[in-house]
């Protein structure tokens, strides 16, 4: 028997999707990754080839995004308030690492040219998830 499975989640590292699909399983949820060996093998082509991807069966998916949900809490400022994006005054704001700028390419080839390292500079960002704008608090 074939399952129609639908995409839930993406995520830019398997370890926060391995967080999120435990937490589905708890809840008696089969999940499927996509592509986390790929990136685990070279996390710069998360981006290239759109994150680890959580899929689940076609009749699970408003159960899975409603746990999903509930686990989501958005992000709050040092005094515990709500967010706002400065676009929309959406409280919907999520906070998350970036490794596609300038200043991430630039630390790859130095270290990468004259250490033999990989190393990765990551920056850090809130998105509003209603109109994807990226911001950073002043």
């Amino acid at each position: 028997m074939k399952e129609n499975l639908v995409k839930i989640a993406t995520y830019q590292f398997s370890s926060e999707a391995q967080i999120f699909k435990g937490r589905l399983e708890a809840e008696e949820i089969k999940v499927y990754m996509a592509d986390q060996y790929t990136i685990d093998t070279d996390p710069l082509v998360s981006n290239a080839i759109g994150g680890v991807k959580l899929f689940v069966a076609a009749e699970d998916e408003a159960r899975a995004k409603e746990v999903l949900e509930e686990l989501s809490e958005y992000s709050l400022d040092d005094q515990g308030h709500q967010l706002h994006c400065p676009n929309c005054d959406s409280t919907k704001i999520d906070y998350f690492t970036n490794v596609n700028d300038v200043k991430s390419f630039l630390a790859f080839i130095f270290n990468f040219l004259l250490f033999g390292l990989y190393p990765i500079y990551t920056k850090y960002e809130y998105r509003c998830e209603d109109c994807k704008t990226k911001f950073n608090l002043e």
